[in-house]
């Protein structure tokens, strides 16, 4: 970068410092309890300096009669019952109740009416003023504008209705919310070129990462779990939600051709992926871990050898700026990845063209391995203070 333009942008975050402080922010997101994702991250930097209610997710799908929705909607109908709670210093966390459609004018009406009630019976509890509404669940468009708030912003981090079993009327939700906010603010090159059409002020953040969680993959003290220290090597690994997004065939395909070796799978597997991963069932060297806790996944990469981004290609993954990507290279970790245009743009990241390439891209990371503190570096600078300290100057140029 050009001494010119690192002077431009440190005149502009220091212009722009004083935004996004001392405010009261409403939060619509997914579940706390889930895996932290970049809301998660975004709003522990804000909550230094802000006051944010953390409203849990509003489906954005019908739910099945699988076993795992009907205990989903049991856990929602339970939790609603529970007061709101601080979960963390200046993160308060509430549980809506709403009915999971949107295709009927009356089923939207009604759920305008219910958690309008609920959200602002929390903001009134806490004497919150001058509201920003940051807006991260499409589902919440249904009442953005209607609460009170000074601001709204629209964080677009997903093409939200390429998700299998979306439901129907959450398309024109949405669009209206694009054209209603403020400002919008897409993680991906793809969100910015489809998004801006509803919006002109709609702007690009690219993902950060939790640097410092990640980089203890590189400590002495940090020790490889006994559950994969023993393993055959190489162990090609994965965290991450495992979807009906992830290429299936393909880890079949690496675990075949790299048989000596482990490939091993952390992530829960979602209702919509249990029939596709069945393809990966009498592989003996595929290790299902299930879900970790987020503070051991350094210790996991520190056992990797590389890791995956095994992506399907469709509209959804075409959009999508994948976290665990970067939560990889800051643990030191080189990455192989389907074509995702977003990972593209990273250092230490090799794109697999189709199978075949995907798994001679391996070898080439194994066979030539950076050193892993190179690999970590080169990513230091992406922190979520410094996402944050865009989204200020975000808000100083709309304001101009």
């Amino acid at each position: 970068m050009l001494i010119a333009d690192v002077e431009r942008k440190q005149i502009e975050k220091s212009s722009a410092d004083h935004l996004l402080r001392g405010r009261d922010i409403l939060c619509f997101s997914h579940d706390w309890t889930g895996d932290p994702l970049s809301k998660t991250h975004l709003m522990r930097v804000l909550s230094r300096d802000n006051r944010i209610l953390w409203i849990n997710a509003i489906a954005n799908r019908m739910p099945t009669t699988s076993t795992k929705d009907l205990s989903r909607i049991y856990k929602k109908l339970k939790s609603f019952t529970e007061p709101m709670r601080e979960v963390e210093k200046n993160i308060f966390v509430m549980n809506p109740l709403a009915i999971p459609a949107y295709g009927s004018k009356a089923i939207v009406s009604i759920n305008q009416k219910i958690l309008i009630r609920q959200v602002k019976s929390a903001m009134r509890k806490l004497g919150m003023k001058n509201v920003i509404n940051m807006v991260f669940n499409p589902a919440a468009g249904m009442i953005a504008g209607k609460l009170g708030e000074t601001e709204q912003i629209y964080y677009c981090v997903d093409e939200y209705t390429a998700f299998t079993g979306v439901s129907a009327g959450l398309k024109e939700i949405e669009e209206d919310l694009f054209r209603q906010s403020d400002f919008v603010v897409v993680s991906a090159e793809t969100l910015l070129e489809s998004k801006k059409k509803f919006n002109e002020k709609t702007f690009l953040i690219r993902h950060g990462v939790d640097f410092n969680h990640f980089r203890k993959s590189l400590d002495a003290a940090t020790k490889i779990p006994a559950e994969i220290a023993n393993l055959p090597r190489p162990i090609i690994g994965f965290h991450g939600l495992l979807a009906d997004w992830v290429d299936f065939e393909l880890i079949k395909k690496i675990a075949e051709h790299f048989k000596n070796g482990s490939v091993v799978l952390i992530g829960k597997i979602t209702f919509d992926a249990e029939k596709k991963i069945k393809i990966l069932d009498g592989v003996p060297n595929i290790h299902f871990l299930g879900r970790k806790p987020y503070e051991d996944l350094p210790a996991y990469c520190k056992g990797f050898d590389t890791a995956l981004n095994p992506f399907v290609m469709n509209e959804l993954t075409r959009n999508v700026n994948p976290l665990k990507v970067r939560e990889y290279l800051a643990a030191g970790l080189q990455v192989v990845s389907t074509d995702i245009q977003e990972v593209r743009v990273l250092e230490d990241c090799l794109i697999g063209e189709n199978h075949t390439d995907f798994i001679a891209k391996i070898e080439q990371i194994l066979q030539n391995p950076k050193p892993r503190e190179t690999v970590s570096d080169a990513i230091r600078f992406e922190s979520w203070d410094a996402k944050v300290d865009e989204l200020r100057v975000i808000m100083r140029k709309v304001k101009e």
